[in-house]
């Protein structure tokens, strides 16, 4: 990825959930590469601990790892407090851990519900909250970006209780410029479309095949893509923009077709439902968000 353009993230402290694989780790692998630091999180230990030390290995900056859930407020103080104590301040929030909640509005139970609102809306709130309390402490200009989904600006069968939580991430961005902007720290939202990652090749057969042909730019997005938007958006480039959300779905969004069997599920679903909601780690991609873990 080329960073050479960011020179202004060299020795900034950034903190990223759900970074084990897919857009999250794209993310902190870009910012290594341009010498800023990087606290990742991952629910799953091993995964994060590995791809702490693979990604502190592209770049000049450092990168370590904090497991755990992202909507936990021990784990996110913990997260804070690291970055704190290895790299004597923060400047980034990047809350990038999600879940979704895939099926019939009907269907969808209490207990999905909860975990999805614990995970992208408990999570992404907190990590914000504690993450620019330390920004104002150290007198930090920072930057915070958030991910939303397309599905959070464009309704997407089956993903009532996702795409609300995605939704809410945009007013967030909108809601906090006015107490966060006279401290010099920036909050904005990412809405991915379809990306090719390791979850979304296992999820649909021939993901990139199928959501190519319905992206007006005739390709799927990689977790590159999203990483370089977020890099400008952490970036001095990016210091007036500020309570947006940036959809980077290649125009899918502006069209919105649906792939053939989602759009007969969505036709037949009154008859046919099977009446079991599936909980799955987000990164349907995108419908575009990194998953907390598996």
């Amino acid at each position: 990825m080329e960073t050479a353009a960011y020179s202004d993230l060299k020795g900034k402290s950034a903190l990223i959930t759900g970074a084990g694989a897919g857009i999250g780790r794209a993310i902190a692998q870009a910012l290594v590469e341009a010498g800023a630091n990087v606290i990742l999180n991952d629910l799953d230990k091993d995964l994060a601990s590995l791809t702490a030390i693979e990604v502190e290995a592209t770049g000049a900056g450092r990168c370590l790892a904090v497991p755990g859930d992202a909507g936990d407020i021990a784990v996110i103080d913990a997260m804070v407090d690291l970055a704190m104590s290895e790299f004597g301040r923060v400047d980034f929030a990047i809350p990038n851990a999600g879940i979704t909640v895939f099926g019939a509005f009907d269907e969808v139970t209490p207990e999905a519900f909860d975990r999805i609102n614990h995970v992208n809306l408990r999570g992404s709130y907190f990590l914000t909250q504690r993450a620019t309390l330390a920004m104002r402490k150290g007198g930090n200009p920072g930057r915070v970006v958030l991910m939303s989904s397309n599905v959070g600006v464009q309704s997407y069968p089956m993903l009532s209780a996702y795409s609300m939580t995605k939704s809410a991430l945009q007013m967030m961005a909108k809601n906090l410029v006015a107490e966060l902007g006279p401290h010099g720290i920036t909050i904005n939202a990412l809405a991915p479309g379809a990306t090719l990652t390791e979850r979304t090749m296992k999820e649909q057969d021939d993901y990139a095949g199928v959501w190519s042909e319905l992206v007006p730019r005739g390709q799927i997005a990689m977790p590159e893509d999203i990483a370089n938007t977020c890099l400008f958006l952490l970036s001095d480039a990016s210091r007036h923009i500020n309570g947006q959300t940036i959809v980077v779905d290649g125009g899918w969004s502006a069209t919105s077709p649906l792939p053939k069997e989602v759009a007969s599920d969505n036709v037949n679903k009154t008859s046919d439902i099977t009446g079991k909601t599936k909980e799955v780690s987000a990164n349907l991609d995108e419908l575009g968000v990194v998953a907390q873990a598996a």
